[in-house]
């Protein structure tokens, strides 16, 4: 039987579409992903994300620990803040792609994919074995995701005062924690907005409290539709066991420096950098006919190929855009996508294409044009 949240009786009595999504029975839409999608870009969108695993790490060696086990470095969180971090085998392959917030000296939550919750947590406990380290996965607490440009005015509608101030004073990656409560300027949308971590028993109201407010209910197919307008990647898709932060846009979450720090995997990133990496993301365009879908070659003028890890319709630049890993000195510029038999033009571009309301590509379809053109957060 498939794992529910404790959000589940709620998103079938508003009507949810639930799919099977790693093993939790989750909405997909609650009637129309492209509404769901404009709902975050234009205003506000309410996510349920409890599915993803929150593994709280403590102890006196917690901060060496997670130094060692991250490729980023916890080193420079101070408490009440948070960053995003590959975990990596020895091999320098990605075993997941996750958040750490430092709540304490000694204190940290990590949110990984909800697929990989299992093999992280058992892979954190080996690591960790002999240490002053304590690992736990706490299934007691739930996650909401609050997005879009109209977030924070809708939080305050719905919780005390001291929570909803809280929240407009964080930075980005900032946290706040009280009476059992984080909340946190993150997300995975390319939009303002927070994420909530907070008891379980404590979800449905809140997630009542804030549908009052005015947020949308959003589910799996808008989040995965606005993370690849913002260019996020996705484990399974754009990375994994076999591919490396190099390889897949996420370089810059390796802090190389200091060069005494030997995390997980750096010895084989090290190599691979003076080698010099075989693969890049690319953002892609389809300038043809068609849907960009993942799996789909990319073909260059030069005869090199790459692949479409993450295609999709974007509905904010109503064109078919993708993600795809390409030769690293594949051109810019212009390429083709084999679909269904036939080549398609496509234009390869930045793997970026909407942040915080603003188109960043200059599209030729739709409404797209380029960053200076205007404000499009209310198309």
């Amino acid at each position: 039987m498939a794992e529910r949240t404790p959000l589940y009786p709620l998103h079938h009595a508003a009507g949810a579409r639930l799919t099977d999504f790693a093993g939790w029975e989750m909405p997909l839409h609650y009637g129309s992903q492209l509404s769901e999608h404009l709902a975050v870009r234009r205003d506000c969108g309410l996510f349920d994300v409890s599915h993803m695993g929150v593994v709280e790490v403590a102890g006196g060696k917690a901060l060496e620990f997670l130094r060692r086990v991250l490729a980023n470095d916890v080193a420079r969180l101070a408490p009440g803040r948070a960053l995003y971090s590959p975990m990596l085998s020895p091999q320098g392959g990605i075993l997941d792609d996750l958040i750490a917030y430092r709540l304490g000296p000694a204190r940290f939550f990590l949110v990984v994919n909800c697929a990989n919750t299992a093999r992280d947590l058992q892979w954190l406990r080996e690591q960790s074995a002999g240490t002053e380290v304590e690992v736990r996965l706490r299934r007691d607490l739930a996650i909401l995701a609050l997005q879009g440009p109209r977030a924070l005015e809708r939080l305050a509608r719905a919780v005390d005062v001291a929570v909803a101030d809280a929240a407009a004073a964080l930075p980005s990656f900032g946290l706040w924690e009280a009476g059992g409560w984080v909340v946190a300027r993150t997300g995975y949308t390319g939009e303002d907005g927070v994420e909530l971590l907070l008891p379980a028993d404590e979800a449905p109201g809140l997630w009542r409290a804030l549908s009052e407010a005015g947020a949308t209910l959003a589910g799996l197919a808008a989040r995965d539709s606005l993370r690849i307008e913002a260019g996020l990647p996705l484990y399974g898709q754009e990375m994994d066991e076999t591919v490396s932060p190099l390889r897949c846009g996420l370089a810059w979450t390796v802090a190389w420096e200091p060069e005494e720090r030997r995390f997980v995997g750096r010895e084989a990133l090290e190599a691979e950098r003076r080698a010099g990496p075989r693969e890049r993301l690319a953002g892609l365009l389809l300038e043809g006919r068609g849907v960009l879908r993942a799996g789909q070659r990319v073909l260059f003028p030069t005869g090199e190929e790459g692949r479409i890890t993450s295609g999709t319709y974007s509905p904010f630049l109503q064109c078919s855009i993708a993600l795809a890993r390409v030769p690293a000195d594949a051109p810019e510029g212009r390429a083709e996508v084999e679909i269904r038999g036939r080549r398609e033009p496509v234009r390869v571009v930045a793997p970026r294409f909407v942040r915080r309301g603003r188109i960043l590509v200059e599209t030729g379809c739709g409404r797209g044009r380029a960053p200076g053109g205007g404000d499009e957060r209310n198309p």
